[in-house]
């Protein structure tokens, strides 16, 4: 855990050599989302194959795992790890998440680290379940955290980006310092995911038809084919979709280029770590 940081909260963490190349491109990383929407994938093995070696030090793994935090390196470089794990609650942020991401977050912000992303989360877990967790005064917290926070920061979008617990990661990072975000070829973007809106917008007409369940599949495959990555990249704002094996190359580029950054914020005041 120690090696990852740097000696105190005015310096930045050094750099190691790995013997990794930075140019690397996981040819497994082409096969590891599933071509079906609704299955899931292994996020850790996603991330194992991006950062160096394939070393990624986990932390809090058996406590809100909808979101994963932990520290790797990138070319040499010390980095902080946010992910999302779609076999616990589809991905979905809860109040514990919420927690877990905020606590990480200003972490990595105390210490200097640049923060990689690689997202797929459908928005906040509703039901009173959730609402028993706080999730939206603890989700409102995330937001905040993002919005304080000023580490550079690059994201992924490696499937789903829905709501306002995606806008919490969207969000992180100064507005005048470095903030990439890329997307996968699976990536969906928007307010809220299609089934959800269908739901919403169609609700007479799917009520009312012979069939209510099968009128709604129609309406939702029918939109689902008209889908794009081309026009989800271009309204959620990322700067460009790239070939999944270039995610490496790219998290490395954007952890070198951080450095200068890095040195500066530095030498600011810090901010507490939110328990």
């Amino acid at each position: 855990f120690i090696s990852y940081l740097p000696n105190t909260t005015s310096d930045v963490a050094d750099r190691v050599e790995t013997g990794d190349s930075p140019d690397r491109r996981p040819e497994e990383l082409l096969s590891i989302i599933p071509p079906n929407r609704k299955r899931s994938y292994d996020p850790r093995k996603l991330i194992s194959l991006v950062v160096d070696n394939g070393d990624f030090f986990e932390m809090r793994r058996h406590w809100a795992g909808a979101v994963i935090t932990g520290f790797a390196r990138l070319d040499g470089y010390s980095v902080g790890i946010v992910g999302s794990d779609p076999r616990f609650l589809a991905g979905a942020m809860d109040g514990w998440a919420a927690e877990k991401y905020t606590h990480f977050l200003d972490l990595c912000d105390a210490f200097n680290l640049p923060v990689v992303v690689f997202l797929d989360m459908p928005g906040f877990m509703l039901g009173s379940h959730a609402e028993r967790k706080a999730t939206m005064r603890r989700g409102v917290r995330a937001l905040i955290a993002s919005a304080e926070a000023e580490v550079p920061k690059v994201e992924f979008n490696i499937r789903k980006a829905y709501g306002v617990a995606a806008d919490a990661i969207h969000s992180l990072g100064h507005p005048n310092g470095l903030n990439l975000r890329y997307g996968w070829p699976a990536g969906e973007w928007g307010g809220i995911p299609i089934e959800g809106g269908v739901a919403a917008a169609y609700r007479r007409e799917i009520e009312s038809a012979e069939d209510p369940e099968a009128h709604r599949e129609m309406i939702e495959n029918r939109l689902l084919r008209l889908r794009s990555p081309f026009r989800a990249a271009y309204k959620g704002d990322v700067v460009d979709l790239i070939d999944p094996r270039d995610t490496r190359r790219l998290a490395c580029k954007f952890v070198k280029l951080a450095q200068p950054m890095l040195a500066k914020l530095s030498q600011r005041p810090k901010r507490a770590v939110r328990p």
